[in-house]
């Protein structure tokens, strides 16, 4: 493991006790869903699907697709998050597998193969080798099965906001040894981030390394979806959705951005 993954272990080692009090957990136990509403108007109808979540974190979201009927395989390289998914997966008696391990190693870690790869909202941005990754997808897919993805769009993630505006901060494509580094004070929920473990790595990946990676790994591109909001309040000048209010978007005051995309695609 290099040291930025070790650096990005320990961030989301650290995170983990934190999400636990900050996730809606105690609605998902009542039966709420939690999946966004881009993917779950597009992932489509996946009951009786074998699915492999990656990056599952704490499993939440994986244990929302057992109950759209999918049989899940989650995997997360945090020990922790796989702990805590396990631990939720048994108090709910919502069926599912975690596995903790580095996503490039998924083939060797997991044997069997999919109808539907599956990651959102956060991945790919900790993932310094975007061909490798879409290599991997491809590999665990099984001929016609299908990959999704949803998360914060290469044009956003080159923003910053300073001064109540926006501004070009950031590059918008990183080689897999220069990433960006960040010294994090809170978490994407709130949380003060511990001292110890603030420090992260990210890697900016164009649409085009995104789409190019899967099409040369053998997968056909099936939707390509921009969005107007994101899940996350990424910078703070944005404002709840009006329809959604889990999700954002930039206040009306500025001209629109994509801010999140979306993409589906089948293994030849």
């Amino acid at each position: 493991m290099n040291t930025y993954t070790q650096t990005n272990l320990k961030n989301w080692e650290c995170r983990v006790p934190l999400h636990l009090k900050s996730y809606p957990l105690e609605k998902f136990k009542s039966g709420w869903d939690p999946l966004f509403p881009i993917e779950a108007a597009e992932v489509g109808d996946i009951d009786g699907l074998n699915v492999l979540h990656l990056q599952c974190h704490i499993g939440m979201d994986s244990l929302g697709l057992v109950r759209r009927g999918a049989k899940v395989t989650g995997l997360d390289f945090s020990p922790s998050a796989v702990e805590a998914a396990q631990a939720l997966s048994d108090e709910t008696g919502l069926l599912a597998t975690f596995v903790q391990g580095d996503v490039y190693a998924t083939p060797k870690l997991i044997k069997k193969r999919f109808d539907l790869v599956y990651t959102t909202w956060g991945t790919i941005t900790w993932l310094p080798d975007i061909t490798k990754w879409a290599s991997v997808v491809a590999a665990m897919l099984k001929r016609g099965g299908r990959f999704y993805i949803a998360d914060g769009h290469p044009t956003m993630l080159v923003m910053e906001e300073e001064d109540g505006h926006l501004v070009h901060k950031y590059p918008w494509k990183t080689m897999p040894k220069s990433p960006m580094h960040f010294d994090e004070e809170i978490t994407y929920t709130g949380e003060p981030m511990p001292q110890e473990a603030s420090d992260s790595y990210d890697w900016a990946h164009p649409l085009s390394s995104i789409i190019g990676g899967l099409l040369d790994a053998g997968l056909r591109l099936d939707f390509l979806h921009e969005h107007d909001t994101v899940a996350w309040p990424y910078v703070n000048l944005m404002v709840p959705d009006g329809d959604e209010p889990r999700m954002y978007r930039l206040p009306d005051t500025l001209p629109p951005l994509p801010l999140s995309f979306s993409l589906g695609a089948t293994k030849h």
